[in-house]
């Protein structure tokens, strides 16, 4: 894949946003900046979760069916989900109806509480693990590395599933923990910035 191509405008983004139309609005106004909100925090990593083994764009065209589906991915109202919430998602069309993820984000949903009360907010917790900007690889050049992995290692000894290294690297992408915008990405520079007027939490 070329690692640009062009918009609707004219002007370069990454390569894999010529895949659909649809990636360039997720691209443009979503992808690789900085967010400290909590709630969207989870919802992105759900989302990377129902990803594995699939393609990111079967997750966007479902994504709001998959918000309606989990109380817009309020933690705090899917840690109470039943067996009977259970059996509702899994026959729900909208959504990606594997029993096992469906579990497990409802499972991380209580752990997300628990991280709350330990570290005062999951955004404190994943920005603790940003990494220096020296230590990064070029680009959209990998798809883990060792952070992905300390987080990875991390969550799974606190009790979170479905959150290996490549999905939690998928994850600091999207988040902007990094700005993996490739060179002459008309976004690399906007994702700087904002990174840059970025308030960490802690």
């Amino acid at each position: 894949m070329s690692k640009t191509v062009l918009g609707p405008d004219g002007q370069p983004r990454c390569g894999w946003c010529g895949s659909i139309d649809d990636f360039f609005p997720y691209h443009d106004d979503e992808w690789g900046y900085p967010v400290a909100d909590d709630q969207r925090l989870f919802e992105k990593l759900c989302l990377e979760s129902f990803q594995s083994g699939l393609s990111w764009r079967t997750i966007l065209d479902k994504r709001e069916n998959f918000r309606k589906a989990f109380d817009h991915f309020d933690f705090h109202k899917m840690a109470t989900y039943t067996d009977q919430d259970v059996e509702r998602l899994v026959t729900d069309a909208g959504i990606v109806r594997h029993r096992g993820k469906i579990e497990a984000v409802i499972n991380n949903a209580k752990r997300a509480l628990e991280m709350v009360e330990r570290e005062g907010s999951l955004a404190a917790f994943f920005w603790a693990y940003e990494p220096d900007e020296k230590d990064q690889p070029a680009p959209q050049s990998v798809s883990t590395n060792d952070v992905s992995a300390a987080i990875s290692k991390e969550l799974k000894k606190r009790g979170w599933k479905f959150v290996g290294p490549t999905t939690v690297y998928s994850f600091m992408q999207a988040m902007g923990l990094i700005n993996d915008h490739v060179e002459g990405c008309i976004s690399r520079q906007k994702s700087d910035d904002l990174r840059k007027q970025f308030v960490r939490p802690v």
